[in-house]
């Protein structure tokens, strides 16, 4: 058998990811014909077929699923043989790639990215933003480095370190400000707007709020905080954000923010990275760095109040 190549896995892993030749073709910044011709060449080194071509999208074969899991294996081994040779360089130097969730992303990115890149200025930093789960897998499979995340995550092969805890906060509209704050019990009885399914602020609001998934016919659903926010704004209900984001929000809706009611909801935020990772220490030292860093960002925020 001739020799396969770590790029011909990378192409086949891409398109195991992406179920799509030309989806595949773009996240691996080549064409679709070179992506082709590719695939084909690896399955004629295998001499069966790896892949089942549709009108709109790929499936795998069950020699295609068994070859993309050692495949990912090896890969995750090529990429953690990148990152033993970075630690004999001492501090974090080279591509860092960096998760986090959508209600941490747009208020803890700032001061974030603004610390990482003071003190590691050989620090190449690759951002994604998206929901636990799929950060979760893309540690796992050696796709992302660190997540910020609301813990726990209790998954096996991560490490998790705690940086703060924050509150929930009431949004209602402006008129709505010298009201007295509804108990958890009267949120169920109201107009509650809440981020989309997958989010896991929305299983936390919910769970404040005792309610399940499917329970209010008034639900409403929302993309992001904004979103719910400018909703909020307009008069059709009210929503929970996490404290820090309500100094970014309160110039998007004519809002206003309460506190909510002893004992009030919190959410811890953390970082958490894969156990195995050469890095794994200078990951841990980061997570120290970050959670002084916040502490100082926080303390000075509530001085301004």
């Amino acid at each position: 058998m001739k020799n396969i190549t770590l790029r011909q896995l990378r192409y086949f892993d891409a398109l195991a990811k992406h179920r799509h030749f030309g989806h595949a073709a773009e996240a691996c910044s080549i064409s679709q014909p070179a992506l082709s011709v590719q695939m084909k060449e690896l399955e004629s080194m295998f001499g069966v077929p790896l892949i089942e071509r549709g009108p709109r999208n790929v499936r795998l074969t069950s020699v295609g699923e068994d070859l993309v899991a050692r495949a990912r294996g090896i890969l995750q081994s090529v990429d953690e043989l990148g990152d033993l040779a970075r630690t004999a360089k001492g501090p974090l130097a080279g591509r860092l790639r960096l998760g986090v969730i959508p209600t941490v992303g747009p208020y803890l990115l700032p001061e974030t990215i603004s610390h990482l890149t003071a003190k590691y200025p050989e620090l190449d930093l690759e951002l994604r933003e998206t929901i636990t789960p799929n950060l979760v897998r893309a540690l796992l499979e050696g796709r992302l480095d660190i997540a910020l995340v609301a813990l726990p995550v209790s998954e096996p092969g991560l490490s998790e370190a705690p940086l703060f805890e924050e509150e929930f906060v009431l949004v209602r509209p402006l008129a709505d400000a010298g009201k007295p704050v509804p108990r958890p019990d009267n949120l169920r009885e109201m107009r509650l707007l809440l981020l989309e399914e997958g989010h896991c602020f929305r299983d936390q609001a919910l769970s404040f709020c005792n309610l399940t998934q499917s329970a209010p016919r008034d639900l409403m659903e929302g993309s992001s905080l904004t979103t719910l926010v400018q909703m909020v704004g307009s008069g059709i209900g009210v929503t929970l954000i996490p404290e820090m984001a309500t100094k970014i929000e309160a110039a998007s809706a004519p809002v206003s923010f309460a506190r909510l009611l002893a004992p009030r909801p919190k959410r811890k935020i953390g970082m958490v990275w894969r156990k195995a990772s050469p890095l794994a220490d200078n990951f841990a030292q980061v997570a120290d760095e970050l959670r002084d860093q916040y502490a100082r960002v926080r303390m000075e925020t509530q001085k301004q109040c």
